[in-house]
This record gives C-alpha cells, structure tokens and sequence, in this order.
C-alpha cells in the first residue's frame, strides 16, 4: 500500500472502482482489463496493483459499493413514518432495485468470478456488505409487517435474494439474444426492474404468509 493519508488511498480506489463502472457499461466483463482500467484514472496503470491485485477484486468492490448504496435507500424506506400497504411496500422495494442494475448485472452475469478471484480479505468486506443487505430488508419487513415472525421473514429472504440473482438477464437482451429468440420463435415480454420486482414481493407477501402480513 502505497504511504499517504487514508483519505487520498480511498479516493483512488474510489477513481478505480468509478473507471470499472464506466467500462461495465459499454463492454463486456471479460473483455475488460486492468489496462482499460488504468487509461481511464489519473495515475499510472501500475499504481492500481497498489489497491487490487486482480480486475476480478475492483469488480467485487464495485458490487460491494453497489449494494452498500442500496442499503442506504433501504434505511430510508425503514425510516418512514407513515404505514405502507403490501403494495405500496412492494412498490417502495421495487423503487430501490430500479436504480441497481449494476448490481444485478454483477450478481447474475460475474459472481462466481469475482469471488474466486479475489483475495480473502476483499471477499470477507464484501460479504459483510451482503449480509447488510439483508438486514436492511429484514428491518423493512419488521417496520411494515410486524406481526411477520421470524421464520416468515426468513422464509422471504430465502426467495426473495435468489430472485434478485434472476432479474438482469430477464429485463435486458442483447441484440443477438432477441434475433436468436425470434429466430427460434420464443415469445417474450420485455420487462424493466421494477415491473419484474413489484408483483414478485406482492406476490411473496400475499401468499404463503398473507396471514402474517394483514
């Protein structure tokens, strides 16, 4: 680690993990490299092995910040005073998933990778992040389902973040998938984050725990 105060170290990783995000839109996971990286940061592309030995590790840091940006618009929708019906709740949820599609895209297209390619110590921070998520949304559910017990959120968490590792490849196509899908005659609807998000909670919260959610 290269000396200086811990407020310039966590600024370049910030720039790093920024130049990643700007590369993840337009290109593909295996096709970027630390050089991209590099070429669009303020310093050398050697500096960045300072901050993370491999792509897969500034990857896995962007997914952590990704997630950490959701929890905070999760302990907002926690922090509301007013109660919220299921659907108004399902609708609030979908509403913080809609601006996460980078996050989804990692998890559903990029995981598995990041996670073997990175260091223990990166991955422990990340999961940390992860398991936040998942209290957040356990805190949302206590605050407008009170009378939910513990196992029915358990229960919802259990569906719920699986789910979410199915979203991005349902609500965005490459031009090649949807050619190979009418070629092949498969009929599709095209949703957006938050069509697909919203009837799934309601769904989830109106059903096998209806009783507990009234």
């Amino acid at each position: 680690m290269p000396k200086g105060s811990e407020e310039l170290t966590n600024a370049r990783k910030e720039e790093i993990i920024d130049a990643c995000a700007a590369l993840y839109e337009t290109m593909g996971f295996r096709d970027i490299t630390i050089r991209d990286i590099g070429a669009k940061t303020s310093f050398t592309r050697t500096s960045i092995y300072n901050y993370f030995q491999t792509k897969e590790e500034i990857f896995l840091a962007l997914l952590q910040r990704e997630h950490e940006l959701w929890i905070s618009d999760l302990e907002e929708l926690a922090r509301r005073e007013a109660p919220l019906s299921t659907e108004q709740f399902a609708d609030a949820l979908a509403c913080t998933l809609e601006k996460r599609g980078c996050m989804l895209k990692l998890m559903s297209m990029n995981l598995y990778d990041m996670e073997g390619n990175s260091r223990l110590e990166n991955l422990v921070s990340f999961k940390r992040s992860y398991a936040g998520a998942l209290q957040a949304v356990t805190r949302c559910l206590e605050k407008f389902f009170p009378r939910m017990t513990a196992g029915s959120i358990q229960g919802f968490l259990y569906a719920f973040f699986p789910f979410l590792f199915g979203v991005y490849p349902y609500t965005s196509h490459t031009d090649k998938q949807l050619e190979a899908m009418e070629a092949a005659h498969v009929s599709y609807t095209q949703y957006s984050i938050h069509a697909l998000v919203r009837p799934f909670v309601e769904k989830m919260l109106q059903g096998e725990w209806s009783n507990d959610v009234q």
